[in-house]
């Protein structure tokens, strides 16, 4: 079984709501179809009923079972306005403001029926920016608990791929930090190992990676990924991370018996995290173009709910891949969540955790 056919059948288990803000885009209609049909999420689509429903039957799309809301409708505006002003407090948001907002850019309406327990996740950016995608996301959900930043990456499925677990591996960033210190680096390895033991569910082997291996290249960005490697060493005891590392070196046993005959990592690599944006972002391109593999991202990590980004490039079916990513991200959230209320007694609501 394919890594997203997995991906696909844990979804169904326990079917998430996913809300899809960018309604007025026919690849996410054709999404919404292929969603309800394969009964991988519960739908929920923001805007005009009627016309949505239109144009799926004007091109033979069924979508009459997902979840409609029209904000100029929605019963609960003032409620979600009152939240969204308090979230916003500090930066003086008046609640006219934020009823402009909430009624006109849909990915803030969205966020919101996260926040507010409507949705257990969001998945936009077909048309929109992945900055605009991600300022609603941290304006209204914020960071996960004990996360130090927000990052991005892609989940790549190499065919016949000897390399890696099976040929899957994540690629971190590739979608958003441009140039992480050592600290920042050291979170985004640690946030990727969590996201592939999730949804890959294999252990995960992080290569902090460069142009160097073990020393054998002598620069400050050498010395980045060094700093970055000690770092999450220390901060994470049990997770099975080294470097620095070539690529070949961290996914090659036969190199990296050459390269890095005493590292325990070196060859058997799964989770590849790259010095920048440049890197991160062009090497999964390249695996994407010259290896045929699938690419699925840019998937988000470090918000407290899982609100994904797409490319403006996507196809339907991207779509469909990334929503069945948010819903098995969006189970382990509402797993957390129940253990956390089980050894403390504490219930979850919209505004935290309350005994």
């Amino acid at each position: 079984m394919s890594f997203i056919d997995d991906i696909k059948e844990r979804a169904r288990r326990d079917k998430m709501k996913i809300v899809l803000p960018e309604t007025n885009d026919p690849r996410t209609i054709i999404a919404a179809h292929k969603i309800i049909k394969e009964d991988i999420a519960k739908v929920i689509l923001i805007g005009d009923k009627d016309r949505i429903l239109e144009n799926a039957k004007s091109n033979r799309l069924e979508v009459d079972k997902a979840d409609f809301i029209e904000p100029d409708e929605f019963d609960r505006i003032d409620e979600y306005v009152e939240r969204f002003v308090d979230i916003r407090k500090k930066h003086g948001i008046t609640a006219d403001q934020a009823r402009q907002i909430l009624l006109s850019n849909y990915l803030y309406f969205g966020c919101m029926m996260v926040k507010m327990g409507e949705a257990d996740g969001m998945v936009a950016g077909a048309c929109h920016s992945s900055a605009d995608v991600l300022r609603s996301a941290l304006q209204v959900l914020k960071t996960k608990p004990g996360t130090k930043l927000v990052s991005a990456f892609f989940l790549m499925e190499i065919p016949d791929c000897q390399y890696g677990a099976n040929g899957t591996f994540i690629f971190a960033d590739a979608g958003l930090n441009q140039n992480p210190d050592p600290e920042e680096l050291a979170a985004i390895a640690a946030s990727s190992a969590q996201s592939f033991s999730t949804l890959v569910r294999k252990e995960p082997i992080v290569a902090m990676i460069s142009h160097s291996t073990k020393g054998s290249a002598k620069h400050p960005d050498v010395d980045k990924v060094v700093e970055a490697t000690k770092i999450c060493q220390k901060e994470n005891p049990d997770l099975k991370v080294d470097g620095e590392f070539q690529v070949d070196a961290a996914i090659v046993p036969e190199v990296a018996r050459l390269k890095a005959p005493d590292s325990e990592i070196a060859g058997r690599a799964n989770v590849l995290v790259f010095p920048d944006l440049d890197c991160g972002n062009n090497g999964y391109k390249l695996v994407q173009r010259l290896a045929k593999a699938e690419a699925y991202g840019p998937v988000t990590q470090g918000l407290a709910a899982p609100v994904n980004d797409l490319s403006r490039g996507c196809i339907a079916d991207d779509i469909v891949g990334v929503v069945a990513i948010t819903a098995v991200q969006a189970q382990q959230l509402k797993s957390t969540r129940e253990k956390i209320s089980a050894a403390t007694g504490a219930t979850y609501n919209n505004s935290g955790y309350e005994i």
